[in-house]
Parts: structure tokens; sequence; C-alpha cells
């Protein structure tokens, strides 16, 4: 099949519209006529190689809306014409302890849909059928792409820490995943509070599910309140306030790629037995109850749609944060 697909020949490179060929799908795969595709910060982690993990050329591209248009081998041709999502995991062994136990984003033959292979900024994407998720009724295909990235990242500690409806939620960060974070505790019926750096962002935080507002200089007064604290931000925060503001087992789940170590005492951890956690992606039973989750409750990304011709403007306008609060790119051309 012939494809269109852009890529990044080395890093910091602008993308470059390209020909190639997509082989047939094999067993167990299928082929995603993208539609949409939502830009991650960790795609610009990628292009930029901040992880030391980048194989170039690189297609981008992890937050895929697309229509299933042909199937390999062991995959039921019925599905032919479904619109599904595709996040960063494409594929997982399908037989360790961890994906038949129900958490296949912790197997250790994972494939990352963007890393040494062709990601969704392209006009075909292939993916392991299990890591394509069907689209609920209810769901607008043009806004879902970011929901199976940023959305399961956010999502997954609800169900993987357990965590109750009664809880106080502390959400640090309100960007893409913090702004689709405050939705969920809402939705949870917890408490929540959204902890930013700029408060200019409060009343849109409130829209988002808050019930309050907090600066980040702030945390110090909070001792003792938040079952769990979401962090969505890569950078160094004061660790010792972040888990002081922890009530009683208490837990800050860290989603925030930060690069430098995280500094804690250890009695930190141990005075009010909190402790700290974090989680990549989620499964794909979590992904099938989250996009439930979204349509049940009205959960969307707040996006921005640029055509996939201007991928590199929106590529600039991330690196600078200048969006509120994801773009997504739509594969027609002009």
């Amino acid at each position: 099949m012939n494809i269109t697909r852009w890529q990044s020949r080395e890093a910091f490179a602008p993308l470059e519209r390209q020909e190639a060929v997509l082989h047939a799908p094999a067993t167990d795969e299928l082929v995603l006529q993208v539609l949409h595709c939502g830009l991650c910060h960790s795609d610009i982690s990628m292009l930029d190689n901040h992880w030391g993990m980048t194989s170039f050329p690189l297609i981008p591209g992890h937050e895929v809306v697309g229509r299933v248009v042909s199937v390999g081998a062991g995959v039921d041709p019925g599905v032919i014409g479904q619109l599904r999502g595709l996040g960063w995991i494409s594929g997982s062994c399908s037989h360790c302890c961890q994906c038949l136990g129900g958490t296949g984003n912790l197997c250790s033959s994972l494939e990352a849909t963007i890393v040494g292979r062709s990601g969704g900024f392209a006009s075909h994407v292939t993916a392991k059928q299990d890591w394509t998720i069907p689209l609920p009724k209810g769901m607008d295909p043009a806004d879902a792409g970011p929901l199976f990235c940023a959305g399961i990242t956010v999502f997954s500690p609800f169900i993987d820490e357990a965590i109750s409806p009664t809880a106080h939620v502390a959400v640090i960060g309100i960007g893409g995943l913090g702004h689709l974070a405050l939705q969920f505790a809402r939705a949870w019926g917890c408490e929540v509070t959204a902890i930013t750096t700029n408060l200019a962002k409060a009343n849109e935080a409130i829209s988002f599910g808050a019930h309050q507002v907090k600066s980040i200089d702030q945390l110090a007064d909070q001792a003792g309140r938040f079952d769990l604290v979401i962090n969505t931000v890569n950078k160094p925060l004061n660790w010792s306030a972040v888990m002081a503001s922890l009530a009683p087992r208490g837990k800050l789940h860290q989603l925030g790629a930060v690069l430098d170590p995280i500094q804690l005492n250890a009695f930190d951890l141990i005075m009010a037995r909190r402790s700290i956690t974090g989680s990549p992606t989620s499964s794909p039973a979590s992904l099938l109850k989250m996009v439930e989750f979204c349509v049940r409750h009205n959960i969307r990304a707040q996006v921005e749609h640029l055509p996939i011709d201007r991928v590199n403007e929106a590529i600039e306008r991330l690196r600078r944060g200048d969006v509120r609060y994801r773009f997504v790119l739509d594969m027609h051309e002009n």
C-alpha cells in the first residue's frame, strides 16, 4: 500500500512529507487509515531525543483516530470500516504473565507506536488489534485522539490505585494531561484541587472540574490534605512539600517525565505511610473502560485543530507552551 507520512530526519529537524510503502498487516494486526492524530509532548521528547531512544528518521504521532481498512490473519474482517483509537502502545506479546493478567502495558516486549516504527503522522498506520480501541457511540472522532495517550495516562491511577470517590485529589499542572485529570477526578466523585504555576488558568480549571485552585507556592499550606496527588509536570518541584500535602497513606502519582532525580527524605515516606507511584499508560481493558466513562460523563479534551501540513507550526507552538490544551492534526491536506 502506498502511503504518505511526515518524518524528521534528525533531532530538532522539521518534519517533511514523504511517500512510502506500507507492508500488508501481519497476524493479529490491522491497518488504520488515519483521520486525526493528536500531538503530545512525548512526540516532542522523541523528536528532540530527550530520552535517548529515538531512531531516525522518526514518524511521530501516537494519539490516532482512524478507520480500519485492512486486517491480517487472525483478525475478524468484520472490523473493516470501524473507527478505532490507538495510543502510545501498538502491540505486546499477548502471552506473558502481564498480558494474560490484564496488565499488558507492563509487557517486556511492548511495541511503542513511535519507537522504531512509523507513527500516526501518516495516512495509514499498523498496530496489533488488541491495542486499537473501538470508539463508542457518542464519542466525536475528531476530538478523541488525545484520550488514547493523555486521557488514559491520567485515568489509569483511578483504577490502578483503587481511588475512592470520597478521596481528596490534587492535580499539579493544568495542561494537556492536567485538564483531563481534573475532569476524571470530578466525574469519579472526588473533591478536586487544581495546583498551578499560573493562576490565570483558575477559571478554566474550575470549568474542568476543580472545586478550588491553588498556586504551587501555596502547597505548603495544604499539609495532610490529599489522598492522591497526580503530578503531570516534568519539572523539579519541592518534593518534600508535595509529600507533606498527602494525607496518611496518601500517594503521589508521578506522570510528568521529569529527568532530574526526585529527591525525598526517608521520613517523607515513613511517618504517615505515604508512597510514590507512577504508571505507563494502561491496558486495553482500561482503555475500553475509559472511553465508556468519557461518553457517560461527557469528558473530552479541549483541542485546537490544524491540518497535517501545518504540523511543524503545531510542534513549535507546543515547544513554547502555546496551546490550550491539545493539538489535533487532521489528515486531509490542503
